[in-house]
């Protein structure tokens, strides 16, 4: 059972300044391309998103979420070990 004190860290981490900085930066990318990303939730080190936009069903969507999107979250927040697309 997780008790509350772990669901309050993580809250606190996503609404970080670093973090919202990260989504930030991010979200201003995607949408110069027509998309734009959403954060659905965070567990166990994984950031899930969904691309949304022209990002959603782009060929190059998967080779972007790893070279650029996760990098740019994992450097901003040492939680986040890996970025998946729901």
């Amino acid at each position: 059972m997780i008790n509350n004190t772990f669901f309050v860290i993580i809250k606190a981490m996503l609404e970080s300044k670093t973090f919202q900085m990260a989504l930030e930066m991010v979200r201003k990318g995607l949408q110069q391309e027509g998309g734009d990303l959403e954060v659905v939730e965070f567990k166990e080190g994984v950031l899930y998103v969904r691309l949304k936009g022209r990002c959603k069903g782009c060929l190059m969507a998967g080779m972007t979420m790893k070279t650029w999107v996760e990098k740019i979250f994992r450097e901003a927040v040492s939680e986040i070990r890996e970025v998946r697309e729901l």
